[in-house]
């Protein structure tokens, strides 16, 4: 799915070419399995996140955290009782739970050894269980087989099945132009004191050349790619276009982006894309492994957002922190559907980039 980023007179904004397309459930909690002490302390989203990676730092047997937007709260996963203290004193809600993360991340793992073409894998926090989701492509022989892996597992995994197919797709619209696909921009970015954008690598392996209009000049060429493993592609600029820290709120007006940031399950987050223009939701797994036909991609953002063929490469953000790269889904716009971005973070590591 590809998310845009308009070019008007004063922005360039680019949207996206090939979709992912991959359907999962809704990552619920299971009840009865946690005991909850609340803290009083009320916490925005950014503060939520930067508070996360503080207390989860400290806390080294914690089964990760999530955001209670609306309690507004941070609810850390905790093992061991003893940790709850720390938790509390720092201004977030402790959780006692049975498995610690390092437990869920080896059921993940092992659950991904024998790779399955149409499922994904991660860790949901508020089930403290991995989810595992598969489309319906996966029946017969190898859905019993995925049944049996799963049960393995115990109380650390669960399956939930969904339509669709998880697959890439190329559409038509107003966005950046290949000579072979169009795709949404994430994020302008400075590389070496030079301006390009990222976008999803899946549209950077087959786009060498971007151009502004359907077999308009070129404005920017594509540096480098990855896909699959991550899902990120760099393009650097080679015309004097403007090119704004912005994402294109297609309402007249458009979101700064004064950074990067790392997303948090229970976060609301908005994706804007070509196709599909402006949509929010939220934040349900984080490093989710997804099986598509070309190879998996490790450790998405999962939500609850919809895209559309068209949405790919654009930006997932939430106020001015940019978070992440539409990478694929299922569902539409109309009746909804799970979008997997890969995380920005790693992406702006591997080129050397920064925001703005």
């Amino acid at each position: 799915m590809r998310d845009r980023t308009r070019i008007s007179k004063r922005s360039v904004l680019i949207a996206g070419t090939a979709v992912a397309a991959l359907t999962a459930g809704t990552l619920g909690m299971t009840a009865a399995s946690a005991q909850e002490t609340s803290s009083d302390k009320t916490l925005s989203a950014a503060d939520a996140s930067q508070l996360a990676a503080k207390v989860t730092g400290e806390v080294k047997a914690d089964g990760g955290a999530y955001y209670d937007a609306g309690a507004k709260q941070l609810v850390v996963n905790v093992t061991d009782a003893a940790d709850k203290e720390k938790v509390e004193a720092a201004g977030a809600t402790a959780r006692l739970v049975k498995h610690s993360t390092a437990q869920l991340t080896a059921a993940k793992k092992e659950l991904g050894e024998q790779r399955t073409v149409g499922t994904a894998r991660g860790v949901d926090t508020r089930s403290n269980k991995v989810l595992v989701t598969a489309d319906e492509t996966v029946k017969g022989a190898k859905l019993a087989k995925l049944k049996k892996q799963v049960a393995a597992q115990g109380d650390k995994a669960e399956l939930k099945q969904v339509k669709g197919e998880f697959t890439t797709k190329i559409a038509g619209g107003d966005a950046i132009w290949g000579s072979s696909a169009r795709c949404s921009l994430g994020f302008n970015v400075t590389v070496d004191g030079q301006p390009g954008f990222l976008t999803a690598g899946h549209c950077t392996n087959i786009v060498s050349s971007w151009s502004q209009t359907q077999g308009g000049s070129a404005i920017a060429q594509t540096q480098s790619g990855t896909f699959p493993g991550s899902d990120h592609g760099l393009a650097m600029y080679t015309s004097n276009v403007d090119h704004p820290s912005a994402v294109n709120l297609y309402n007249g007006s458009s979101q700064e982006i004064t950074g990067a940031g790392e997303a948090s399950v229970g976060q609301q987050v908005r994706r804007s894309g070509s196709t599909t223009q402006v949509h929010g939701g939220t934040v349900q797994a984080l490093g989710v492994d997804v099986d598509y036909q070309e190879g998996t991609v490790r450790n998405t953002i999962q939500t609850n957002v919809c895209a559309e063929p068209g949405d790919s490469g654009g930006a997932l953000f939430a106020d001015s922190t940019a978070l992440g790269l539409t990478s694929g889904g299922s569902g539409n716009c109309s009746s909804g559907g799970t979008t997997f971005f890969q995380p920005v973070g790693p992406a702006l590591d591997a080129y050397g980039a920064s925001i703005p």
